[in-house]
C-alpha cells in the first residue's frame, strides 16, 4: 500500500509540472529610439559615448555628425559613436563601449533601441549587417552567440559580436531588463535576418 502511495504521488507531482515546464517564451520588447544614416565613419577605433543631458534640446545641439539624442529611463542620452576618451560640452559622461568590430559599407545606419521585458523573455535568433553594444539599465541581459554566452549586467559595458553573427538575446536575471542597444550597421542590407545557431 505504501508503495502504490509513493507512486500515485510520484505520478500527481509530475503532472502538475508538466504545465509550468511547457510554459511559452515572452518576447523580449524592442523598440527603435533613435537613428541616422551616415555615409562615412570617423577614422580609427570605434567606440558608442553614453552620456546624460538635462534636457532633449541640449543632446540633440551636441550630437554632431555621428551622434543619436533619445529618452530613456526617465533620463536624456546621447550615444556618439568615435574614438576612444571624447566628451560632449554640457553632458555627463555614463560609459564608453568599444572598440567595435570593423566594418565597411558604402552607407551606414547607426541606430539606438531599447530592449525590455520579464526574467525569460527572449529574442528569436537573428544576424545584423554590422556590430551591436549593450548597456544594461536595470535586470540582466544575455546574448548567445557560436562562440558562447555573454552576460551584461548593471552599468556594465559590452561590445556584442560582428557582422552576421547569429544571437540570441534574452533577460536572465531576476528582475525586468531594461538596456539599451547601440547598433552600427550596412544601411544597404536589412538591418535584422532571421538566423540559426549551431
Amino acid at each position: 500500500m505504501k508503495r502504490i502511495l509513493i507512486c500515485l504521488i510520484a505520478s500527481l507531482s509530475s503532472t502538475c509540472l508538466l504545465p509550468s515546464t511547457a510554459t511559452a517564451q515572452q518576447a523580449l520588447v524592442v523598440k527603435a529610439l533613435a537613428e541616422k544614416k551616415v555615409t562615412e565613419l570617423p577614422a580609427g577605433p570605434l567606440f558608442w559615448r553614453l552620456e546624460n543631458f538635462p534636457t532633449l534640446a541640449q543632446a540633440q545641439v551636441a550630437a554632431g555628425t555621428t551622434g543619436l539624442a533619445a529618452e530613456s529611463a526617465g533620463k536624456v542620452w546621447l550615444f556618439t559613436l568615435g574614438g576612444a576618451g571624447g566628451s560632449s560640452v554640457g553632458g555627463t559622461k555614463v560609459a564608453e563601449v568599444g572598440p567595435l568590430p570593423q566594418l565597411v559599407a558604402t552607407q551606414y545606419l547607426l541606430r539606438i533601441n531599447e530592449a525590455s521585458g520579464p526574467p525569460g523573455s527572449i529574442t528569436t535568433v537573428h544576424t545584423h549587417p554590422g556590430s551591436e553594444a549593450f548597456y544594461v539599465l536595470a535586470g540582466e541581459q544575455s546574448i548567445r552567440t557560436p562562440q558562447g554566452m555573454i552576460k551584461v549586467k548593471v552599468g556594465q559595458p559590452e561590445t556584442g559580436p560582428g557582422a552576421d553573427t547569429p544571437l540570441q538575446v534574452s533577460s536572465s536575471g531576476s528582475t525586468d531588463l531594461h538596456a539599451l542597444v547601440m547598433f552600427m550597421v550596412d544601411a544597404t542590407k536589412p538591418f535584422s535576418s532571421p538566423a540559426k545557431l549551431p
